[in-house]
C-alpha cells in the first residue's frame, strides 16, 4: 500500500460535523477531514499521540485547558494520554495524525 488515493475513501460522519476518510500505515491512522462551523470533538485522551494539521479555516484546540487557535501554518501536537478538546470556528479541512495507530478506527475503502 504505497499510494493511497484519499479521494477514494469513503467519507464517515465520525462525529457531527466531522466528515472524515481515513486510512493507516504499518505505525499510523490518518484522519482527512472536512469540518463545519461549530462542530465539536469532546475533551478527551488516547494512549497515541496526535498532530492536527489545518488545511483550510481554523479550529481552538484545547490542550489541557490551554486552548490555541490553528489554521495553516500552525499545527497543534498532542501527547498521548493528554486530555484535548475541538471546536471549529469556520468551515475547513484538517489532517489528524496519530502514532502508533488507532485500531479502532476503520479504513475508509470505496
Amino acid at each position: 500500500m504505497p499510494f493511497i488515493d484519499t479521494d477514494s475513501l469513503k467519507v464517515i460522519e465520525r462525529l457531527p460535523g466531522w466528515y472524515g476518510r481515513y486510512f493507516h500505515s504499518e505505525n499510523m491512522t490518518f484522519a482527512h477531514y472536512d469540518f463545519k462551523r461549530g462542530s465539536t470533538i469532546h475533551e478527551h485522551f488516547h494512549p497515541q499521540e496526535e498532530v492536527y494539521e489545518v488545511i483550510e479555516g481554523e479550529l481552538e484546540v484545547t490542550i489541557e485547558g490551554v486552548a490555541q487557535i490553528v489554521q495553516p501554518g500552525v499545527v497543534a501536537v498532542v501527547p498521548s494520554n493528554i486530555r484535548h478538546s475541538v471546536k471549529a470556528f469556520t468551515d475547513g479541512r484538517a489532517i489528524i495524525v496519530d502514532y502508533p495507530h488507532r485500531p479502532e478506527i476503520e479504513q475508509t475503502h470505496s
